[in-house]
């Protein structure tokens, strides 16, 4: 009578968690044969996010571990598999260090590569520090994909497709609020994301009023976050601070047009899980996950970082078109937000597993 196969022991070293990774968690568990346990940082104040937990993963604080009692735990998990999100907790790489050489070990990159000096130390330092102890680098797009291979990860060692919203979740709010906007498309705009500088807020704020002013209408801007700015006052601008995943389908029956138009913008999820919901985009040419789910005058239109007058140009340009165009618009968004999901950054997972 043969014993059944030993299952692979997945260990996550993880930062801050996000309801989409816990979706892509919870699908990655859906295999058989695999055991996860996820080592994570608390949860932000400034996003205090309540998580729906998948079962069968082991979650640990690490506010609860000092560098010894980590490397311990792992020693405990025998991990087959380890990924740590980036390289800014020096312990998780304390820990992680020595592994590379009998198991997968990836590390998460969502910088884009800029070419600036630290940059270029890095790449420099690289060879002694990063490729001394992760086997993979894991990346969203083609600008980390750059920074990657100029660290040194050879082609076949660098993964895409690092963050993925998810998907299914937002196509069925989607099919779902899309039906009640049938009769009239809601005429309001809405921005998600925090309320500090570098997210853009303001020059959304400035370009909006600028619209209001020289075309009076009654289109609305919803604002959906917090953070160090104060929230303007003006009658065409709504602010519901912040908001749990769970209560987001609210706010997404109830508008038309998403509109990202960050500084600073390595990835940004958000944009996914609006296009996966149907929705027509405005963003910003910093916002990194646009290369894979805006098709500029497709589904939505991109501006360049800070100009006010272009975004206000823009918001004028959707705000025309009719219901069957904005409509058309977000079907185009829904298509392309399947070039990434929870499924297939769960197969990423079992290939690399799977050829050890």
């Amino acid at each position: 009578m043969s014993s059944s196969p030993k299952k692979q022991r997945l260990l996550f070293l993880y930062s801050e968690l996000a309801d989409y990774f816990l979706a892509c968690i919870k699908t990655l568990a859906s295999e058989k044969d695999v055991e996860i346990h996820v080592v994570h940082w608390p949860v932000n104040k400034e996003a205090p996010f309540t998580f729906e937990f998948p079962t069968g993963v082991s979650f640990y604080d690490r506010k609860q571990f000092n560098l010894q009692s980590l490397k311990e735990k792992v020693k405990e998990i025998d991990p087959d598999f380890i990924y740590c999100s980036g390289w800014m907790d020096k312990e998780y790489l304390a820990v992680v260090r020595g592994y590379k050489n009998t198991m997968p070990v990836v590390v998460g990159l969502d910088t884009k590569w800029n070419g600036s000096f630290r940059q270029r130390i890095a790449c420099l330092l690289s060879p002694f520090t990063l490729l001394s102890v992760f086997s993979h680098c894991w990346v969203p797009g083609q600008k980390q994909f750059t920074y990657a291979k100029r660290l040194g990860f050879k082609k076949d060692k660098v993964l895409t497709g690092y963050y993925s919203a998810d998907t299914e979740k937002f196509k069925v709010i989607g099919e779902k609020v899309n039906l009640l906007k049938q009769k009239k498309y809601p005429h309001r705009l809405i921005y998600v994301g925090r309320y500090y500088e570098f997210k853009g807020i303001e020059d959304l704020w400035n370009a909006f009023i600028q619209w209001q002013n020289e075309n009076p209408n009654d289109w609305e801007l919803w604002c959906l976050g917090v953070g160090d700015i104060q929230p303007i006052v003006h009658p065409k601008i709504k602010h519901f601070g912040f908001v749990q995943p769970k209560d987001m389908e609210t706010y997404m029956a109830n508008t038309t047009v998403f509109i990202m138009p960050s500084r600073f913008e390595p990835w940004g999820v958000v944009l996914h899980e609006f296009a996966a919901a149907g929705f027509p985009v405005i963003c910003s040419n910093e916002v990194g996950s646009a290369e894979a789910f805006l098709n500029d005058g497709e589904n939505g239109y991109v501006f360049k970082a800070g100009d006010i007058n272009g975004l206000k140009e823009y918001i004028k340009k959707i705000t025309s078109l009719s219901d069957s165009e904005l409509a058309q618009m977000g079907k185009k968004s829904t298509e392309l937000a399947d070039k990434i999901t929870p499924a297939t950054w769960a197969k990423t997972v079992m290939n690399l597993i799977g050829n050890k």
